[in-house]
């Protein structure tokens, strides 16, 4: 049986996605909605789809099995309510939402219809993140220390705090995630955040671009995670640490390293995460077996209420309670 799919978004992930969904068998990508028609008919026009400027009207010509939603933190909301009411699984890429509002009345909709749901937390999928967590359930974890330190994106959207939701929740959601992954829930988030450079560089900059944010954990464990978007395009540091009285285990997107009295030992990461978090989305819509989907919405969701919490603390000067 060959799958659907509709895609809503035209930026750089949905082309992303599309170009490997068209290399997938049994998986035709049927329609491309963009923010205009013209957007969408251009970008499906690479695809032999049909192109949209609206959802709505793309959901109601189209007969679709799955849907991919590629957009900006802001534009969340209508989409998935059109999707949850017409019973069409959809992929959706992080961050759920710029605040938690809309996204939180989005999981209740889903799980009163038990909707098959997927979120683009494409590390979980990794390799050496499955190797890293294998390693963790053997080991008392100390201390966790994360970083995403890069330059600032392009896209003016990201830049507007109340469109993106700042480098925490737009983009350090990724280490965020990966902390709740291998490491268990997040009880308390404390924040502080500063403007340092990108004000004065960059026009209509109004996130934060330095913070650094302090999390405790169920377990007893505690992580900082610090980010910020001042470097240049062509430096970057983006990585996970984990610390305990056997040694160290340190993952960034290319390696896992392992530090341990009896030696060290490196492995470099292999395969496409992204290929196998849409892989195990499509299983499941082809078979209704959900397991192989490692953040499901309400997955997503947890990750979405550390970082909005970690903006509130900032604003606030106060640690924040989960």
């Amino acid at each position: 049986m060959t799958l659907n799919i509709g895609m809503v978004g035209t930026g750089w992930f949905a082309k992303m996605h599309a170009d490997l969904l068209a290399g997938m068998a049994d998986v035709r990508l049927a329609a491309v909605c963009g923010s205009s028609r013209e957007k969408g008919e251009e970008m499906a026009a690479a695809y032999g789809a049909r192109g949209y400027g609206d959802p709505l009207e793309m959901l109601g010509a189209e007969k679709l099995d799955a849907v991919y939603i590629c957009v900006p933190p802001d534009a969340h909301g209508a989409v998935e309510r059109a999707l949850i009411r017409r019973g069409i699984p959809f992929f959706v890429e992080k961050p759920l939402g710029v605040t938690t509002e809309i996204p939180a009345s989005l999981l209740y909709d889903i799980r009163e219809t038990g909707l098959l749901t997927s979120v683009g937390y494409h590390f979980r999928y990794q390799d050496n993140v499955q190797r890293l967590k294998a390693r963790l359930a053997e080991d008392r974890i100390g201390m966790i220390v994360g970083e995403w330190m890069g330059a600032m994106p392009g896209a003016p959207w990201w830049r507007d705090q109340s469109r993106s939701g700042g480098q925490f929740t737009e983009q350090t959601t990724h280490i965020v995630d990966l902390v709740r992954y291998l490491a268990g829930e997040v009880t308390e988030v404390y924040a502080v955040y500063g403007s340092r450079f990108m004000q004065e560089k960059r026009e209509n900059v109004s996130v934060h671009d330095v913070g650094t944010v302090s999390l405790k954990l169920e377990s007893g464990a505690v992580a900082n995670i610090s980010n910020t978007c001042v470097l240049p395009s062509e430096v970057s540091r983006v990585g996970l640490s984990f610390y305990n009285e056997g040694g160290l285990l340190d993952w960034n997107p290319n390696r896992l390293l392992e530090k341990r009295e009896g030696g060290t030992s490196e492995t470099p990461s292999a395969g496409n995460p992204y290929v196998e978090e849409s892989e195990a989305f499509l299983y499941a819509v082809r078979t209704g077996d959900r397991s192989r989907i490692r953040s499901d919405y309400a997955d997503g969701y947890r990750t979405l209420k550390v970082t909005c919490a970690a903006y509130e603390s900032a604003r606030s000067g106060k640690p924040v309670k989960l």
